[in-house]
């Protein structure tokens, strides 16, 4: 939840019109490749990214998703579009197949209309993929630059 503080700055900046857009990054892994698998993955995901970074499906300008070569069972995507976000524009691409790096991993760049500075914007990695950013793994919003 937000503070009462950052809350005022937001009404302030958007009554001043200094609405920017900025990316919020996040991933998880599955376990297998199945369409249930994504899904559940991939709406958690999700959940957990609107939640730590208190967004409404308006706040969201678009969001990019991929998947490692070894899953090809769902458009992660269908999870966004499952929690409301009909009207957000989504795409779905596959990553590069980097040999020795993470498999079975769903990946998402989610761009936001907000008056907060990109430290404010929490990042969020699940399960194993918080092995790719240990940094950013369960950081809370800061108002410190970064």
């Amino acid at each position: 939840m937000r503070s009462a503080r950052h809350f005022v700055r937001d009404l302030v900046r958007r009554a001043r019109g200094t609405m920017v857009v900025r990316g919020i990054r996040g991933a998880t892994t599955v376990s297998e490749d199945t369409a249930a698998a994504i899904l559940e993955a991939t709406g958690e995901l999700v959940r957990e990214i609107v939640a730590a970074n208190d967004l409404k499906p308006e706040d969201v300008a678009s969001a990019l998703f991929t998947v490692t070569p070894d899953l090809h069972a769902e458009f992660p995507a269908a999870a966004a579009r499952r929690m409301g976000w009909t009207m957000v524009p989504l795409l779905n691409f596959t990553e590069i197949g980097v040999p020795g790096r993470l498999e079975r991993c769903i990946r998402v760049l989610v761009h936001v209309n907000t008056a907060r500075t990109q430290s404010e914007m929490v990042h969020v990695y699940l399960r194993e993929a918080v092995a790719l950013r240990p940094d950013l793994a369960g950081r809370e919003r800061s108002t410190t630059p970064q």
